[in-house]
């Protein structure tokens, strides 16, 4: 595998590519360092629906224009919006790399957000909040979020509400797109069949308006802990508990990796198979990671029966206590592996390395070469994972989100005192 070339333009516009001869398609985007934790209580919401804006028509295309000349060439456009970031990124064959640069970044820069183009958006958004709140495995997690992070854009839905999106006018958006799409704060970034010099020549012509001030605001994250429970007549209780995680830069990031991928990432892991496989209590179960720059969350789902979660919750206590304590190199050996292989798969795809760049290039200000991280992964050992067991429980209180038929979910004084945690919160809904 290449090594990724680098150049940064005059405004700051950071393009980085990794050319892969062997494919005859590539995939190229933009990531922008802002998001959901970017924003006022009264703009939350706005990230997303300037992503969605985006593509409803600039100063030289229409809506239509946009997804036609794509699609006439057979690639595809799409954008997503996270806590940190918001990507807008394409896949084409290699002689359209130059259609899908010009697209977005006259997208970027020169989108109209049509009054009328707004309101029919807006009701699109609000039916997609719609959506996400009709499905519990979805709302659980922003419930889990808003619960460790109270009272902060970290802990706030990335979709909004439709009393927020209700009010956002043109203006807002414009405002806000100002404030935060500057050109230090973004990164071009393009993997698979692309010539770094032709992108680096038309980045330079194409991205020429954007702003190259401005600096980065946001609220301190502050994990907090307690539970949310919301009883509803479903046929299962969906829920996720979870501790205090790391950030990117913690020294226990990539212990991290290795402790969710023995406890909870896979068909062999502990959680896995003791609770579905050994008792048959739910179908579905895992645990996760999610970092962000100064803060993060150490996660586990599970999907469970009216009367089965009165038995899983202590099993899954039991056995991320256990494991805390009792984890083996067998166990680490095979969760290296795991994180490896799914690296090395990740390498063959454009898209995969496209966004890879990107994130690291706002995250770490580099990117990280694949020896680099194997190294990082092939050192942690089960001593590291006791150690950081420890920090996850002794830690800061856990966090309980439910959703269902929740009458046999126990206390979270009771569910806290499983993992000796003493602070207790809670955001009770019935």
């Amino acid at each position: 595998m290449s090594t990724p070339r680098i150049t940064t333009l005059e405004n700051g516009l950071r393009v980085v590519s990794e050319d892969m001869p062997h494919l005859e398609t590539a995939a190229v985007g933009v990531w922008v360092d802002a998001g959901a934790r970017n924003e006022s209580r009264a703009a939350n919401g706005i990230s997303h629906m300037l992503e969605h804006m985006a593509f409803k028509g600039t100063a030289r295309r229409s809506a239509r224009a946009i997804a036609e000349e794509i699609e006439n060439v057979g690639g595809h456009i799409n954008a997503y919006t996270s806590r940190e970031q918001t990507a807008y990124f394409a896949r084409v064959l290699k002689d359209d790399v130059r259609l899908a640069v010009d697209i977005i970044a006259d997208i970027l820069q020169f989108s109209t957000f049509d009054p009328e183009e707004l309101e029919r958006e807006r009701a699109v958004v609000i039916q997609e909040i719609g959506q996400t709140r009709d499905t519990p495995d979805d709302i659980v997690f922003d419930d889990f979020q808003e619960t460790a992070f109270p009272d902060q854009p970290m802990g706030r839905s990335i979709l909004g509400t439709p009393e927020g999106v209700s009010g956002f006018g043109r203006e807002a958006l414009v405002s806000y797109m100002a404030e935060h799409y500057h050109a230090p704060r973004m990164v071009l970034s393009a993997a698979g069949r692309v010539d770094h010099d032709d992108l680096v020549a038309q980045a330079r012509e194409v991205f020429a308006e954007l702003p190259s001030g401005g600096s980065v605001s946001r609220e301190e994250t502050r994990y907090n802990g307690g539970e949310h429970r919301e009883a509803r007549d479903l046929e299962q209780v969906h829920f996720v508990a979870g501790f205090d995680g790391v950030s990117y830069d913690d020294p226990d990031y990539y212990v991290a990796q290795v402790f969710s991928a023995v406890l909870g990432g896979g068909m062999s892991s502990r959680l896995f198979q003791e609770i579905r496989e050994k008792r048959g209590l739910c179908y579905s179960i895992y645990s996760f990671v999610s970092s962000y720059v100064d803060g993060g969350i150490f996660g586990i789902y599970a999907g469970t029966g009216e009367a089965e979660v009165e038995e899983l919750i202590p099993a899954l206590s039991e056995e991320t206590v256990k494991m805390a304590g009792s984890v083996n190199e067998d166990e680490v050996a095979r969760a290296r592996a795991q994180l490896k292989a799914g690296l090395m798969m990740s390498l063959e795809s454009p898209s995969s390395r496209c966004e890879q760049f990107a994130r690291q290039l706002l995250i770490y200000g580099r990117t990280l070469p694949t020896a680099e991280v194997i190294a990082e992964v092939d050192a942690v050992d089960a001593a590291a994972l006791r150690r950081f067991g420890a920090r996850l429980l002794n830690g800061t209180p856990p966090t309980l989100a439910a959703i269902g038929p929740i009458g046999r979910l126990e206390s979270y004084t009771t569910f806290a005192a499983r993992f000796g945690a003493a602070r207790i919160g809670s955001t009770d809904q019935v």
